[in-house]
Protein backbone atom coordinates (compact mmCIF):
# COMPACT_ATOMS: atom_id res chain seq x y z
CA UNK A 1 0.00 0.00 0.00
CA UNK A 2 1.28 2.84 -1.12
CA UNK A 3 1.25 5.73 1.88
CA UNK A 4 2.84 9.79 2.08
CA UNK A 5 3.58 10.97 5.34
CA UNK A 6 4.51 14.73 5.23
CA UNK A 7 5.38 16.74 7.92
CA UNK A 8 7.04 20.09 8.78
CA UNK A 9 4.30 22.74 8.26
CA UNK A 10 3.96 25.48 10.07
CA UNK A 11 3.31 29.44 10.53
CA UNK A 12 5.96 31.53 9.82
CA UNK A 13 6.54 35.18 9.08
CA UNK A 14 7.35 36.50 5.15
CA UNK A 15 10.89 36.34 4.96
CA UNK A 16 11.18 33.16 7.07
CA UNK A 17 12.00 29.28 6.24
CA UNK A 18 10.51 25.89 6.70
CA UNK A 19 12.03 22.28 6.02
CA UNK A 20 9.26 20.05 4.74
CA UNK A 21 9.65 16.32 4.82
CA UNK A 22 7.66 13.89 3.46
CA UNK A 23 8.49 9.75 3.83
CA UNK A 24 6.95 7.39 1.68
CA UNK A 25 6.31 3.46 1.99
CA UNK A 26 4.86 0.63 -0.16
CA UNK A 27 7.08 0.93 -3.30
CA UNK A 28 10.21 1.18 -4.51
CA UNK A 29 11.11 4.37 -3.47
CA UNK A 30 14.77 4.87 -4.94
CA UNK A 31 13.33 3.79 -8.53
CA UNK A 32 10.31 6.61 -8.09
CA UNK A 33 11.03 10.00 -9.37
CA UNK A 34 9.11 12.29 -6.79
CA UNK A 35 7.00 15.41 -6.74
CA UNK A 36 5.65 18.19 -4.34
CA UNK A 37 2.87 20.15 -4.84
CA UNK A 38 0.27 22.67 -2.87
CA UNK A 39 -3.26 23.93 -2.52
CA UNK A 40 -4.03 26.88 -1.72
CA UNK A 41 -7.65 27.55 -0.20
CA UNK A 42 -9.80 27.94 -3.03
CA UNK A 43 -7.64 27.39 -5.69
CA UNK A 44 -6.52 24.44 -7.43
CA UNK A 45 -3.45 21.97 -6.74
CA UNK A 46 -0.42 23.25 -8.50
CA UNK A 47 2.76 21.73 -9.00
CA UNK A 48 5.69 22.91 -7.05
CA UNK A 49 8.97 20.55 -7.62
CA UNK A 50 10.32 17.64 -8.78
CA UNK A 51 13.60 15.38 -8.34
CA UNK A 52 14.96 12.60 -9.76
CA UNK A 53 15.84 9.26 -8.81
CA UNK A 54 19.47 9.95 -8.01
CA UNK A 55 18.07 13.67 -6.74
CA UNK A 56 20.92 15.34 -9.23
CA UNK A 57 18.27 16.84 -11.84
CA UNK A 58 15.95 19.03 -10.03
CA UNK A 59 12.97 21.47 -11.37
CA UNK A 60 10.44 23.81 -10.09
CA UNK A 61 7.89 26.32 -10.73
CA UNK A 62 8.65 29.52 -11.92
CA UNK A 63 6.83 31.00 -8.67
CA UNK A 64 9.36 29.06 -6.19
CA UNK A 65 12.65 28.52 -8.34
CA UNK A 66 15.57 30.67 -6.38
CA UNK A 67 13.34 29.94 -3.54
CA UNK A 68 13.33 26.28 -2.51
CA UNK A 69 14.93 23.45 -2.89
CA UNK A 70 14.35 19.91 -3.19
CA UNK A 71 16.57 16.96 -2.12
CA UNK A 72 15.96 13.58 -0.69
CA UNK A 73 17.37 10.70 1.00
CA UNK A 74 16.46 7.29 -1.00
CA UNK A 75 17.94 5.22 2.42
CA UNK A 76 15.48 6.94 4.71
CA UNK A 77 12.86 6.88 1.97
CA UNK A 78 12.37 10.72 2.33
CA UNK A 79 11.76 13.84 0.39
CA UNK A 80 12.58 17.72 1.49
CA UNK A 81 11.38 20.54 0.45
CA UNK A 82 13.12 23.33 1.72
CA UNK A 83 11.75 26.76 1.74
CA UNK A 84 13.62 30.59 1.84
CA UNK A 85 12.32 34.10 1.70
CA UNK A 86 8.65 32.60 1.76
CA UNK A 87 5.90 34.73 1.15
CA UNK A 88 2.01 34.83 1.74
CA UNK A 89 1.37 33.68 -1.13
CA UNK A 90 3.01 30.32 -0.38
CA UNK A 91 0.50 30.00 2.09
CA UNK A 92 -1.17 25.99 1.15
CA UNK A 93 -1.27 22.07 2.14
CA UNK A 94 1.89 20.79 0.45
CA UNK A 95 2.17 16.97 -0.70
CA UNK A 96 4.48 14.86 -2.21
CA UNK A 97 3.71 12.44 -4.53
CA UNK A 98 5.73 9.96 -6.60
CA UNK A 99 5.49 10.28 -9.97
CA UNK A 100 3.71 7.50 -11.14
CA UNK A 101 0.71 7.10 -8.52
CA UNK A 102 -2.40 8.30 -7.99
CA UNK A 103 -1.88 8.04 -3.94
CA UNK A 104 -2.17 11.10 -2.18
CA UNK A 105 -0.84 11.95 1.65
CA UNK A 106 -2.45 14.13 4.21
CA UNK A 107 -0.15 16.86 3.47
CA UNK A 108 1.37 19.93 6.16
CA UNK A 109 -0.31 22.99 6.33
CA UNK A 110 2.24 26.40 5.17
CA UNK A 111 1.27 29.75 6.87
CA UNK A 112 2.84 32.48 6.00
CA UNK A 113 1.64 35.70 7.90
CA UNK A 114 2.55 38.48 10.26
Amino acid sequence: QVQFVESGGGLVQPGGSLRLSCTASGFIFGAAVMKWYRQAPGKEREYVARIDTTGRRRDYADSVKGRFTMSRDNAKRTVFLQMNNLKPEDTAVYYCKADKSDTWGQGTQVTVAD
